[in-house]
């Protein structure tokens, strides 16, 4: 996916000014800033939830549509209070893919929870409710906004190794918006900085998968360097 001058603008103020990047198929890309760098814009601008000025792909901006096979993992798992977990699962998927619903249930390690409703769910069920409609649901494109920030740490170890092994089996092209460095680092192929609506860094970390949790990359200093300092 190739983005050229995406500029796009809330009143005078540029959330994204000129971004121009590669994202690459079948790998996972990590997009880091702090708040209001522009990357949850990034990803509505990606997911064509939004216009704006430049081209996606050699489309402009101005023909926006939204894009069909196209997944969402965000920090609320945005579940449907009233339904069980079979039922939210089967409510976004088609009839189809409800046949795969108890083993992914069962990859997630939330076998024998298909009928609990989401408030007699802990928050990090909730969460592998959300991983697992994810990625049952037919995709080309997974977009994940800050889909760990939540998590204590032991949980958010294991989810992210979650992440790591159902991305192993597919091999879908994703875009993970987050401001930890760790997590950048242990789930992406390529970390992108923003500052002020422009990418300050494009880093590449192909160590391959699974990566040590406890052992701080190569690639994390330059990333906390760029964010707190900025580097072309």
């Amino acid at each position: 996916m190739i983005l050229s001058g995406i500029t796009k603008k809330y009143g005078e103020t540029k959330a994204l000014d000129g971004v121009t990047c590669e994202i690459a198929e079948g790998k996972i890309t990590a997009v880091l800033g702090e708040s209001g760098a522009g990357k949850s814009t990034l990803l509505s601008v990606i997911s064509g939830l939004i216009s704006y000025e430049g081209e996606i792909d050699g489309v402009s901006g101005a023909h926006v549509r939204r894009r069909e096979r196209c997944a969402y993992l965000f920090q609320d798992p945005k579940l449907l209070p009233n339904l069980t977990v079979e039922e939210n699962l089967r409510f976004v998927l088609p009839k189809e893919r409800w046949n795969a619903i108890g083993a992914m249930l069962a990859r997630v390690k939330l076998d024998g929870k298909e009928m609990r409703r989401p408030g007699a769910l802990s928050g990090g069920e909730r969460q592998r409710v959300a991983i697992a409609r994810a990625f049952l649901f037919p995709h080309e494109l997974l977009l994940m906004d800050e889909p760990f920030s939540s998590l204590d740490l032991a949980l958010k170890k294991s989810l992210i190794e979650l992440v790591q092994s159902l991305w192993e089996e597919q091999k879908n092209t994703v875009v993970f918006v987050t401001h930890d460095v760790r997590e950048a680092s242990l789930l992406s192929h390529r970390a992108l900085v923003l500052k002020r609506g422009k990418i300050v860094l494009s880093l590449a970390a192909e160590r391959p998968f699974p990566r040590d949790f406890f052992t701080s990359s190569p690639e994390e200093e330059r990333l906390v360097r760029a964010l707190t300092e900025g580097e072309e």
